[in-house]
Parts: structure tokens; C-alpha cells; sequence
């Protein structure tokens, strides 16, 4: 019997599924195989840019491997884990019990237990725009529809709260907070937090708090959103990734507000979390060592991170053409370019690529209009490096604007 030949068929659920920050990546590889220098600077990996995890940490992990803990462990995450996780958001003013805390496959796997235990096919969850673009791509995949509520990049990139009271229908089931912020580097004013958490319980929402960079905002760390109403129904999204500089441990956890309106999500995390066994067992041990030992490194962490950001800011804003308003946390600018006619953000972020090998993401790829011209950029490399990005940039826009 001959075999078919048509192609096997894919999921519908897969046409809606991108994730710029990696697929611009594809495109880098083609140029850096011509033999031009490559300046990946798409991806948040400070590993990449010589800031590695504590060494306290990784002692805790071959610990943990010599100690026998290679197995599979609990689904919800090891006790001393989930107990130290606790401790440490009420220690910052927000009550959380260890059995509302559910150790996971880094942030991103938090955010599609948490997605996928309150979206249904075709209800609505309301992001920020620019936003993360894992939320959307797991939301396309689920089946419900993303709604984007506006922020000011001419306020810091604050939500536009009269824009999001617009936005709630019947279908509406969670608001996504993503504060310190991935992709503008803003960090929000108390008043617009709290407001943000009554608005939520105003409309008897969810609230997903991604808080992965709350350690590092360049002021010092920002208390979790959950401390301005600790009965609200509050769902926080963290990891070792980004404040102890481990990414690829793919370690992290969700923690769930003592409301009793979330029993039943926590209920159903838990489900879908026995579905995947668990997460990562020995560097669980980190999560142990990272919250209950030495932090120092962050006090270097941010101001390295201020540095950059500054030399950021001031290099761009000095472009014809460029204007980036100041990060204030994490490790990301989104600059915007006065785009010519008929142009659009991915345009200019492959021309500047493949004429200067600097590698960034174009502002749709986080929601953004094509023609409004944003890009994001990665901090992490040196000062000195950034400086020559920065020259290269200028050079490059210039003639760019000219045609």
C-alpha cells in the first residue's frame, strides 16, 4: 500500500499562537550566518551578559542532588519551598498561605495554569498594551479572546484607567497586571495600583500580578500588588529568572489570595497541576536559598541596571527621530521611531538588523500598531556595548528616515 501523501493537519489552536520575542530570532541567524556580528538584544537573559545566579543558590541545587532529590516530587512544590514562598509576600504585606502556592515551570508555565484555569473558550481577559506576548499566545490557544486596555508613554507608560472601564462585558474574567513591566521597563505609582485593585473587585475580576521584576525595579523592590487589599482576589506570577538571575532553571511559583472567591481556582490550578507531575525538584531547594539567604547581589543587580537604562535614555532620545521614555525597573526600553509612510515596526527592526546586526522586536510583536514604530530593546549588555548599539542605531536611522 502506497502511503498518503497530504500533510497531517494541525491544530486550529496553533494559528493564533506567536511569540515575536523568539521568532525574530530566525531571521538573526540568517544574517549571522553570512558572517556578520550578531547583537541579540530580543531576549531578557542576563546570564547571557555575565550576571549568574548567587553561588549560594547553586550550592543549594547540587545539594539538593547529592541529598537524593532527583525524583519526582509533590505537584503543588516542595513544602519548605511553598513555606518559604509564603513567608516572603507577608513579610512584604500580603497574607498567603503555603497551600495557595503552587511552584512552577518558571512564570510562564504559572501563567498558563492561571489562564487556563479561569479563561474559558471565548470569555475575555484584559491586558496592558504593549504587552507580554505569552498572554496572548496562550489565550489564542485556549480560545478566548485578549483585550488590550491602553498605557501612556507620555505618563510612564501608566494604564489609562478610564480606557480600561470601557472595556468589561459580561464575557470579561481577569485583568493581567504585569507590573515592574515587561516590555516598557515602567513601574507604577501606589495610587494607580490600588486603583487597579479596586477596579478589579469593582467588577468581580481575577487579577493575574506578573511580578518577576518586583525585585528589581531600580528604586528598590515594589511591594506585590496583593498588599493594597489583601482580601482581593489577587493571583501573583513569580521565579528565580529575572531577580536571581537563573532563567534557565525554569523555576517559579503562583500564589493564590485567601479570598474564598479564588477557592475554586485554586482548586483547579491544583488539578491542572497534577496533570504535569511537577516542576523542576532541585532547584526548587533555590527558591529555599534565594528567599531566606543573602539578596546582596540585587543592590548590584539594580544599580547596574540604573546605569544602563540611563545610557539608554539619553543615547535614544539624542537620535533624530527616536524617543524613549525613561525605564524604571527591569531590563527594557521601548523606544518609538517617527516611522516614513508605508513603513511599519517589523520593516524597521530587519532593515536595522540585517544592515547593522542589532537585533530588537518590533512593537506588534507586544500588540502594538505596525505603523506607530516601537521596538523593544534589552539593556543587559555593557554600558560601553550599549553605547556602540546606540551609534549604530543613530547611524542607521539616519539614512533610514532619508528614504
Amino acid at each position: 500500500m502506497s502511503p498518503i501523501n497530504t500533510s497531517i493537519q494541525v491544530a486550529r489552536r496553533v494559528d493564533g499562537f506567536s511569540y515575536a520575542i523568539r521568532n525574530i530570532a530566525i531571521e538573526a541567524q540568517r544574517v549571522e550566518a553570512t558572517g556578520k556580528r550578531v547583537r541579540y538584544l530580543n531576549v531578557g537573559n542576563p546570564p547571557a551578559f555575565g550576571f549568574d545566579p548567587p553561588a549560594h543558590l547553586i550550592a543549594a541545587v547540587e545539594r539538593a542532588m547529592h541529598d537524593g532529590h532527583n525524583g519526582y516530587g509533590p505537584s503543588p512544590g516542595v513544602a519548605p519551598a511553598r513555606e518559604a514562598v509564603a513567608a516572603e509576600y507577608t513579610s512584604r504585606g500580603w497574607r498567603v498561605s503555603p497551600d495557595r502556592v503552587f511552584l512552577t515551570a518558571g512564570t510562564s508555565e504559572g501563567i498558563e495554569l492561571a489562564l487556563s484555569a479561569v479563561a474559558d473558550e471565548d470569555s475575555e481577559v484584559l491586558v496592558p498594551l504593549p504587552t507580554y506576548p505569552l498572554y496572548t499566545a496562550i489565550l489564542a490557544k485556549l480560545g478566548a479572546r485578549a483585550v488590550y486596555y491602553r498605557t501612556d508613554p507620555a505618563r510612564g507608560w501608566i494604564p489609562d484607567l478610564d480606557h480600561l472601564a470601557n472595556l468589561v462585558t459580561s464575557a470579561t474574567r481577569a485583568l493581567v497586571v504585569i507590573d515592574p513591566n515587561n516590555p516598557t521597563g515602567a513601574t507604577y505609582p501606589p495610587a494607580v495600583r490600588k486603583a487597579l485593585v479596586e477596579f478589579n473587585e469593582r467588577h468581580g475580576l481575577v487579577m493575574l500580578v506578573d511580578e518577576v521584576y518586583f525585585d528589581i525595579a531600580f528604586d528598590g523592590p515594589v511591594p506585590p500588588i496583593g498588599s493594597f487589599d489583601r482580601d482581593a482576589a489577587v493571583i501573583s506570577l513569580c521565579s528565580l529568572s529575572k531577580g536571581y538571575l537563573a532563567p534557565g532553571w525554569r523555576t517559579g511559583w503562583l500564589a493564590i489570595g485567601k479570598t474564598p472567591r479564588l477557592d475554586d481556582v485554586a482548586k483547579a490550578i491544583g488539578k491542572l497541576a497534577d496533570g504535569r507531575l511537577c516542576s523542576t525538584v532541585p532547584m526548587q531547594y533555590a527558591v529555599i536559598a534565594a528567599l531566606t539567604g543573602d539578596r546582596s547581589h540585587q543592590i548590584a543587580f539594580r544599580q547596574a541596571l540604573r546605569e544602563r537604562a540611563a545610557v539608554t535614555t539619553e543615547c535614544l532620545n539624542a537620535i533624530e527621530g527616536i524617543r524613549c521614555t525613561p525605564p524604571k525597573a527591569a531590563f527594557y526600553a521601548m523606544p518609538k521611531v517617527n516611522l516614513p509612510p508605508g513603513r511599519t515596526d517589523e520593516d524597521y527592526v530587519l532593515a536595522l538588523l540585517r544592515a547593522t546586526g542589532v537585533l530588537g522586536v518590533h512593537g506588534s510583536g507586544f500588540g502594538m500598531a505596525p505603523t506607530d514604530g516601537y521596538l523593544r530593546l534589552v539593556l543587559l549588555a555593557s554600558p560601553q556595548e550599549l553605547r556602540e548599539v546606540y551609534r549604530l542605531m543613530a547611524e542607521f536611522t539616519s539614512e533610514y528616515l532619508r528614504h
